[in-house]
């Protein structure tokens, strides 16, 4: 929101934001064995809130009048963003910073697909809807099928 301008940020417009973090915070620090036992529908959760928040942060910018190609970028931003802070807070590596995850690039392609749709003069909800498909789509096939990037090798390998 501080990057387009859309002040104040709505995470502090709206006090709704803030009491639904604390709830989730105070949710996860009661129940957390039962949500360690959920691991599984617990990044299921993950993967559909990088696949709406990347589509949502790029259809936003985009209504801002920034261009495709940055509305995208912001749309990524906003998709990892949730990740990053939580696993500092665990003091755990960013998921988007290990080298092999499939997390950014999904953010990527989810955003990528709304802010194309936009410059084609395409409806924005239903390219939001396949975005936001693909993206999830991606994301869980990396946690559930194990779904890598690809890394180059050093130049010493043989």
């Amino acid at each position: 929101d501080l990057c387009i301008g859309a002040v104040p940020p709505a995470g502090l417009a709206d006090w709704r934001y803030l009491a639904t973090a604390i709830l989730a915070g105070l949710v996860t620090f009661c129940w957390s064995g039962v949500i360690e036992r959920l691991r599984n529908p617990v990044l299921m959760f993950d993967a559909a809130g990088l696949s709406l928040y990347a589509v949502l942060g790029t259809g936003k910018a985009l209504a801002f009048g920034l261009s495709p190609f940055a509305a995208t970028l912001l749309g990524i931003i906003t998709g990892i963003g949730g990740g990053i802070a939580r696993d500092l807070l665990v003091a755990r590596t960013p998921v988007v910073l290990q080298q092999t995850e499939l997390y950014a690039v999904a953010a990527m392609v989810g955003g990528g697909i709304v802010a194309i749709a936009h410059a084609l003069g395409w409806p924005q909800v239903p390219a939001m809807v396949v975005g936001a498909l693909l993206c999830f789509v991606l994301r869980f096939g990396a946690i559930r099928r194990g779904w890598r990037l690809p890394v180059a090798r050093a130049p010493d390998d043989p």
